[in-house]
């Protein structure tokens, strides 16, 4: 029967450097998806409060459909800074977390989560400061029977997501940077946002001109 705590977070950290990790932080998620050719952009994931935002690792996780046993087990081997990214099946008839294991994760340094499911306790969420990006957020409570996986490649919306991959969320969305190629692809995004912020000034100017 395979295991079904498949690998660990030690996986996960051994991606993306801290370094590009920060500088991901300050630029926006529209502009590092354009910076790999508009690709992979995980859409219809959104986060669930006004105003969060995240970069860090992918600690991938792989669970049933309206079941977050394996988010559970994940959580005892993630590491700071690991944003626990869910394939949940895009399943949104039962939440795959909440509050309280959102306060959990917050204690241990979890950088947010990532879920391609459905979630619940919006509002308690965004009280506690944990950035939570999911397809849905509803009521129902899960099961947690299992079976997952955790740290072996999964797919949120098309989007394959391994182990220490850069994860970059905000209120446009999510967008997903194979760790080998994150430095250069901040590189090119840090460009166009200085391109675009040219442009910005130029297109004020211009109109300061015609008042």
């Amino acid at each position: 029967m395979p295991n079904e705590y498949a690998s660990s977070a030690g996986t996960a950290t051994a991606g993306v450097s801290d370094g590009v990790i920060e500088r991901a932080r300050s630029i926006p998620s529209a502009n590092i998806g354009d910076a790999q050719e508009r690709l992979g952009t995980a859409s219809g994931i959104r986060p669930v409060w006004d105003g969060a935002q995240l970069a860090g690792r992918a600690l991938p996780v792989w669970t049933r459909p309206g079941d977050n046993l394996i988010i559970h087990k994940a959580l005892d081997v993630a590491q700071p800074g690991d944003v626990l990214v869910v394939n949940g099946g895009g399943d949104v008839s039962r939440a795959l977390i909440g509050d309280l294991i959102g306060l959990r994760a917050l204690r241990l340094g979890v950088a947010g989560f990532v879920i391609d499911g459905a979630i619940r306790d919006a509002v308690g969420l965004g009280e506690i400061g944990l950035p939570v990006f999911a397809r849905a957020v509803t009521q129902a409570g899960p099961f947690k029977f299992g079976p997952g996986r955790i740290g072996i490649p999964v797919a949120i919306s098309g989007v394959v997501v391994e182990a220490g991959d850069l994860i970059v969320a905000d209120d446009d969305g999510v967008v997903v940077v194979r760790g080998e190629e994150a430095d250069e692809v901040i590189t090119r995004a840090e460009e166009i946002e200085a391109g675009e912020r040219r442009k910005r000034i130029a297109i004020e100017e211009s109109a300061g001109v015609r008042v």
